[in-house]
């Protein structure tokens, strides 16, 4: 694989979506969780893609419960809350693991392009954030604590 468009994935309702749909568009791909700490970041997140879509901006949630099982629900749970706590628009995907041997095929790559802290491929917690060129190529890894605010600069320099 030599591209984020390369895979695919299953949409919060069950439908099959080849990331080349996202061709020529910025990614922000974050791991989320409904019953986190860092769980109000998706109204930034949404902000940040009301702000930037119109741009080429993407963000692509992908709830995770491998982090104490901070996202227990089901799909259709999940995609309910964040639509009805945080009114999120952006494209969510199924839960999926980030870590181990069940890591999906896309976080697996995400992590070989961008590892984290002294090299480390392992995602430490919810929220990692993932920022992917208008090539489908990963540019940045972010941690959880950087919030969509913080890193806002650095996805409008790639929109520009």
């Amino acid at each position: 694989m030599t591209s984020i468009y390369d895979f695919s994935a299953v949409t919060i309702d069950g439908k099959e979506r080849p990331l080349a749909d996202f061709t020529g568009q910025v990614l922000l791909i974050v791991n989320t969780a409904s019953k986190c700490g860092f769980t109000p970041q998706f109204g930034g997140l949404e902000k940040l893609y009301q702000e930037y879509h119109d741009r080429g901006l993407e963000i692509l949630g992908f709830p995770c419960n491998q982090f104490l099982g901070q996202d227990p629900g089901s799909n259709s749970e999940i995609g309910e809350f964040c639509q009805r706590n945080y009114g999120v628009t952006f494209p969510m995907f199924e839960k999926v693991e980030v870590n181990g041997e069940d890591a999906h095929p896309l976080y697996k790559f995400l992590k070989e392009q961008a590892p984290g802290a002294l090299g480390t491929q392992a995602i430490k917690w919810n929220f990692t954030k993932f920022l992917v060129d208008r090539e489908g190529q990963v540019v940045a890894r972010f941690a959880p604590k950087d919030t969509p605010e913080k890193i806002a600069k650095a996805v409008a320099r790639l929109l520009d």
